[in-house]
């Protein structure tokens, strides 16, 4: 596990170091595979939905559990991330952990962060499509573009045509050396 540090309860308690958020059609069996097995191999508990989960229409009880019994979440963002309503259900809740003091960690897998701030290009699609299928539910759209907006915001680690091996191998080094959430 990440270390903890001993003077925080809540952080001490939780049950995973890492939620790994990711689109699984886009990355399941290749890079955010690979990633989950680093990370395993680093020390770190890493919670990674099983593919049976995704046949549901409805976000999994399981998964906002296991968020908010993680640490951080890694956030893969791929090229159609955006076009999962369940993706987007899972990254408002963990932008909401982020106040309860959830860290973020987003991976840029080869889309640029600006089309997700922006909301264009393939990410405007997915938002034409959500507001078509959720008409009757503009709340929850702002609330998934507020989130989306908010985590591309966010310093993280972009793919920029590396070997995924050596991506991989960074970001696994990079969570097993934190030693000091502030």
């Amino acid at each position: 596990m990440l270390p903890l540090p001993s003077t925080s309860s809540s952080i001490s308690k939780k049950k995973y170091d890492v939620f790994l958020s990711f689109r699984g059609e886009d990355t399941r069996k290749n890079f955010t595979d690979h990633l989950y097995e680093a990370l395993k191999r680093s020390g770190i508990v890493t919670f990674r939905d099983d593919p049976k989960l995704e046949a549901g229409e409805e976000i999994a009880p399981e998964l906002f559990n296991a968020i908010q019994q993680s640490w951080c979440s890694v956030i893969v963002f791929s090229e159609t991330y955006a076009f999962s309503g369940w993706c987007l259900e899972e990254l408002a809740e963990i932008v909401k952990q982020k106040n309860m003091g959830h860290k973020i960690f987003p991976i840029f897998y080869n889309v640029d962060p600006s089309d997700l701030r922006k909301q264009k290009e393939k990410v405007e699609e997915a938002f034409a499509k959500h507001e078509e299928r959720y008409k009757e539910d503009r709340d929850k759209i702002q609330r998934w573009r507020n989130a989306l907006t908010q985590v591309a915001n966010i310093k993280g680690w972009h793919l920029n045509n590396r070997h995924e091996s050596e991506f991989i191998r960074d970001i696994s080094k990079t969570m097993s050396n934190i030693s000091s959430y502030s």
